[in-house]
């Protein structure tokens, strides 16, 4: 069985056509999927989907980065208010975003450090966005960390260097499809980090991976990211799929 940790099948590029996509992840041995939120247009899609799949989607509440503006405030209480009236499996997507602009980025800060805060209170994980800002992100976490937050490092790309930081911070890598890119070093980033701290996951519907690239991506693409992992360490997809998995059910209680 393998876990999606990292997809977006509410979002509208989904509308017409989710319940195949889910029978076609179920067909391909995705199990479980983690659907962390956006901001406060995204949550009734999200809700929707976990109510019609409670035992396939297992839903987060977060502002992601990119959703952060001169309005933060207003979307932070949003994502309390969610928090507080019914159950989510972590806090996520969290992070900071620095690809596009640094327009917002001390509220992208702040915003972090808030949702870090509440996962604390919540006793939640955390799944984190890092984009241009792996120094930006790492130091609020170090700060905020008190032995209590734990979480995936969403879509890892960095060194291996920045790989032992966040394990050494308590976190899992999360590999997605980057792993099977021609162009990309990641296999070799990670060949001398434990497998026992990573966990598989797609960003449906962004980062298809090979040999799915140029359409839109869906849970049922985690086997071609389990075959290109167990490639790097030698090992067989089932010892992937039970290694990543047993990982994501402990960090998330599913």
């Amino acid at each position: 069985m393998l876990i999606d940790t990292h997809a977006h099948i509410y979002s509208e590029e989904f509308i017409h056509d989710v319940d195949e996509v889910l029978q076609r992840a179920y067909d391909n041995d995705v199990k479980k999927i983690i659907l962390p939120n956006i901001d406060s247009g995204s949550v009734k899609r999200l809700l929707d989907l976990n109510d019609a799949y409670p035992h396939l989607c297992y839903p987060l509440m977060g502002l992601h980065p990119t959703s952060v503006d001169a309005d933060y405030n207003d979307e932070l209480e949003a994502v309390k208010y969610w928090l507080d009236k019914r159950k989510f499996y972590g806090i996520g997507e969290i992070g900071i975003d620095l690809y596009w602009d640094r327009t917002y980025l001390n509220e992208q800060r702040d915003a972090f450090r808030r949702q870090l805060k509440l996962a604390k209170s919540h006793q939640l994980p955390v799944v984190i966005h890092v984009r241009e800002s792996f120094s930006e992100v790492y130091s609020i976490l170090k700060e905020e960390q008190d032995g209590t937050l734990k979480g995936i490092f969403h879509c890892f790309t960095g060194t291996e260097p920045e790989a032992r930081q966040v394990i050494d911070a308590g976190f899992l890598l999360g590999i997605g499809g980057v792993i099977t890119f021609k162009n990309s070093d990641l296999a070799d980033v990670i060949k001398n980090i434990p497998v026992q701290s990573l966990v598989l996951e797609t960003d449906a519907p962004y980062l298809t991976p090979d040999p799915k690239r140029g359409k839109r991506n869906e849970s049922a693409y985690l086997v071609y990211v389990a075959q290109a992992v167990a490639k790097v360490y030698g090992i067989s997809v089932n010892d992937i799929a039970q290694i990543t998995s047993e990982n994501a059910r402990s960090l998330f209680g599913i």
